[in-house]
């Protein structure tokens, strides 16, 4: 599929523009709670100190408990644009791989909700206090940062963001930026998300991709290469984009099951249709909404997280996890800050290959049948009870019942249910 740069570089503008925009009337506005925005795992605990900074509600400090090395501390800025429980993740995992690298560094983490001012404030105080880092949480806190730091003094990594090249930031994924930028992608290129999805159904006739409309990079990077795909190959696309994020609910109850009905105009019995959800969190959080009005259609997302224990479940996913996102991010950061790769020259970096998950809970509900080749390649499966048996391609005893609907075991190994608060209580 040929990539139209030019337009793509206007989009990545858009979104800069949009943001600021967006968010010019919050301005000095007060910052939420931090409780309400910021999330850290409980596996962290035991190596380092989560605080807020005091008296501010926008920022978080994360210390180490106590040093690992003799090298110097290093101060790494990561800025949010607000809350999501994909930044809770990447945190998460980010700290994590600093701790098993054993490099010693304290993290100022700053929610400046893309408020330009706030943005510049938080730039400005790591460039005075001689920061080493400085990380952009999602999309739209790299964009932001791309418009107005490229350039700037500290070296910027991206985490949680989209690709970069279909976004006009990047002109390849072979070469660095050549600036103060290296980026990471959410993205794997379509041609090969979509083998895994043809495996699956090979005589896709529709498939309905659903997307928040105000989420640009999600429309540019994921809804509108699945859609070139399908329509090069003559299969029927329902473009479900979110007109109001805040009435998600209401709103996809109807898009899902309106596109139901009119699949069944070609597909009567529903055995050649899918539902792809895209990174849009307002989508993916109503992951419940969807599977109710879905009927048998397989829902299946391009965001590995989505598929999950019991019934609140994606079927199955095809993409790069936030886990695996930023530990690829964590190894740039670490690489940077020890000075062994120049940060304008790291290519953008895309793990392969991807992370697919499968819950067996939803694919009996729905009679779906899972492919040996996705079976076997899977790194996180959800057995028939919707209990975590396999994480990130740990194998652990598993009895197929069928070659094509592999049926797992009960094992006693199997992988312990979540704790009921997995996150650090930030007070």
């Amino acid at each position: 599929m040929r990539i139209d740069r030019n337009f793509y570089r206007l989009m990545a503008a858009a979104v800069a523009l949009l943001s600021v925009n967006f968010f010019a009337t919050r301005a000095n506005a007060a910052p939420p709670p931090v409780e309400t925005w910021f999330k850290i795992g409980k596996e962290v605990a035991a190596d380092w100190q989560v605080s807020p900074l005091e008296g501010r509600n926008d920022t978080v400090l994360i210390r180490p408990k106590r040093l690992l090395s003799s090298r110097a501390l290093k101060r790494v800025l990561v800025l949010y644009p607000r809350a999501s429980s994909a930044y809770d993740t990447a945190i998460t995992k980010i700290v994590s791989i600093f701790s098993d690298k054993r490099i010693d560094a304290e993290f100022t983490v700053n929610n400046f909700g893309i408020d330009p001012v706030r943005g510049k404030a938080a730039l400005d105080h790591a460039e005075a206090n001689n920061f080493d880092l400085v990380l952009t949480m999602g999309s739209e806190s790299t964009a932001w940062t791309w418009s107005a730091y490229r350039g700037g003094r500290l070296p910027v990594v991206s985490v949680c963001s989209k690709d970069p090249v279909l976004l006009g930031q990047m002109p390849d994924y072979e070469h660095g930026s050549g600036t103060n930028f290296a980026f990471t992608s959410l993205n794997m290129p379509i041609d090969a998300q979509m083998s895994y999805v043809m495996q699956l159904r090979p005589n896709l006739k529709n498939l309905a991709i659903l997307v928040d409309g105000s989420n640009i990079s999600a429309m540019q990077t994921q809804a509108k290469p699945a859609s070139a795909f399908a329509r090069a190959r003559s299969i029927r696309v329902f473009d479900l984009a979110l007109k109001s994020p805040q009435n998600a609910k209401e709103e996809l109850t109807h898009l899902v099951r309106d596109t139901v009905a009119t699949m069944r105009k070609n597909d009567p019995d529903l055995v050649d249709s899918i539902f792809w959800i895209t990174g849009s969190t307002t989508v993916f959080n109503e992951i419940a909404t969807i599977n109710a009005h879905s009927f048998r259609v397989p829902v299946l997302s391009t965001v590995t997280d989505v598929v999950q224990a019991g019934d609140n479940t994606a079927a199955l996913s095809v993409g790069i996890s936030f886990e695996s996102n930023a530990y690829q991010a964590a190894l740039y950061a670490i690489d940077v800050l020890d000075k062994r790769r120049n940060v304008g020259e790291l290519p953008v970096a895309i793990v392969s290959p991807p992370d697919v998950a499968i819950s067996f809970r939803k694919a009996r509900e729905i009679g779906m049948r899972i492919p040996m080749p996705l079976f076997e390649g899977a790194t996180v499966i959800y057995d028939n009870d919707g209990k975590l048996v396999r994480s990130n391609a740990a194998d652990l005893k598993m009895k197929p019942t069928s070659a094509a609907v592999p049926t797992l075991a009960a094992v006693p190994a199997a992988a312990p249910e979540p704790e009921t608060a997995p996150f650090i209580a930030i007070e």
